[in-house]
Order: C-alpha cells, then sequence, then structure tokens
C-alpha cells in the first residue's frame, strides 16, 4: 500500500507502476495485457504514463501491449460515462499502441449478456484459452467506490457471485446495465492496483483494507499475484496510523 502526498505523487507513482509491469512482462513473456479502469480516479495516472515528457511512457513497448476493460456501462463509445471514451481521450490517443491490440467492451449493444458473451470470446482469443482455462493479465487497475463495489461487482448483486463466467452483466436499475469481468479472473491476475481517491472512498478503503469484509472489493485477492494499493491522503483518512 502506498498514500501519496500529492495529486503529482499519485499520478506518477500511478504511472510508475503501470510502466515497471509493462517493462517486466514483456522481458518475461513478450507482451503485456493489461485491463483498465474507468472512472474518474485513473485519469491523471492515464495522462502521465501518456505525456511525451514523462519517463514513463518511452519505457512501455507499445508494440507488444494489449489494453483491455475491466468493466463498461452500456452506453456508446462516445458516450460521456463511458470508459472507453475516457481512457481514449487520456492515454489511447496519445500513444502507439496498434489498433488492433485495443479491445474494447461493446457497450453499445443493447443486449448486455450478449455483450458480455462477446467480450468472454475476446479473452478466450487474445489469452488463447483452452476450455476450463482463466485469463492472466499482467496487470489489472481497479477503482474503488464508496459502496465498496470495484470494477461492476456491487454489494449484494448476482456479478460478485459469478465463479463460472469470465465476464457477465450486472443489471442496474437505475442507471445503465454494465458489463464486468468477474473475480475468479481479477484474481488471476500477475498484479492488481487499486487506484483511490477522495474523501468519499475513505470509508470503504478502511472497510476493505480491514479485512474481514465482504464487500466485492475485499474479495480481490489474487492467488498467484500482487496486490497494490495507491490512495491519496482523502482516501486513507480513516485507515489506522
Amino acid at each position: 500500500m502506498h498514500i501519496a502526498p500529492s495529486r503529482q505523487a499519485f499520478a506518477d507513482a500511478g504511472a510508475a507502476e503501470f510502466a515497471r509491469r509493462a517493462r517486466e512482462a514483456v522481458e518475461g513473456h513478450g507482451r503485456f495485457c493489461v485491463a483498465l479502469a474507468g472512472g474518474a480516479t485513473p485519469r491523471s495516472v492515464y495522462a502521465r504514463v501518456a505525456d511525451r515528457q514523462s519517463p514513463y511512457r518511452a519505457q512501455i513497448h507499445w508494440a507488444r501491449t494489449w489494453v483491455l476493460f475491466g468493466d463498461e456501462r452500456q452506453v456508446a463509445p462516445d458516450h460521456d460515462e463511458s470508459n472507453f471514451r475516457m481512457a481514449s481521450e487520456t492515454l489511447l490517443r496519445h500513444v502507439p499502441v496498434p489498433e488492433e491490440q485495443v479491445h474494447r467492451i461493446r457497450g453499445e449493444n443493447p443486449d448486455s449478456q450478449r455483450a458480455a458473451e462477446e467480450y468472454e470470446e475476446i479473452l478466450r482469443d487474445v489469452f488463447r484459452l483452452g476450455a476450463g482455462e482463466w485469463p492472466r493479465f499482467d496487470l489489472v487497475l481497479l477503482g474503488l467506490g464508496a459502496d465498496g463495489h470495484t470494477a461492476s461487482l456491487f454489494p449484494g448483486s448476482p456479478a460478485a457471485r459469478e465463479t463460472a463466467r469470465l465476464v457477465t452483466e450486472v443489471r442496474r436499475n437505475p442507471g445503465p446495465d454494465r458489463i464486468t469481468l468477474t473475480l475468479p479472473v481479477l484474481n488471476n491476475a500477475a498484479a492488481v492496483l487499486f487506484l483511490v481517491s477522495g474523501a468519499s472512498k475513505a470509508e470503504a478503503a478502511r472497510q476493505v483494507l480491514g479485512g474481514g469484509s465482504d464487500l466485492p472489493a475485499a474479495q480481490v485477492r489474487p492467488e498467484r499475484g500482487d496486490l497494490l494499493w495507491l490512495l491519496d491522503g482523502d482516501a486513507a483518512a480513516a485507515l489506522p496510523r
């Protein structure tokens, strides 16, 4: 766990970890597969990774980078609430990652179940999975909701209890339905990095990091990987000193 003392330090720490994992993955097995998070918090990290003046951009072998997403709202890719749009505006348009290696969730599909099935097919193709196998991301970026949700795994949702599928739909009312990676996929990653900022997340962070919580974010515990937390001072305010 790392608590960043400033916004700049938060962006730098997140970007440094992103670049380190990318470099080690390419050196280790020839490519880097990352699942991006949506929401407001990752914006500064993505912008820092993409910044031509930063030391991190040049450390990443973009031609050997595959970009996927942890979740998406059932909206068009140019919608204000689209995770793909946010990632495109802050990161993907500014770095030389091959377009065919960026795989977004088709949130514009009016059938969220079918959209989830299609994304599962993409995962199986990208990771060349056989029957019963799970994808192994080099890095999964996650946020934390004030209610303890992460990706689109909400407290009490059947999606948070899904153990057979790689990707599942999430019914939301109010609000658009969502499509999300499932907990077994998150827990098979080589590394999971939570990016958490803002006072509204402080209580959820306290519960999840305190242990014993049944919140979805607390169930993210990579079995053969690293679990990392990057928080700003506001998000860490309720943690025991």
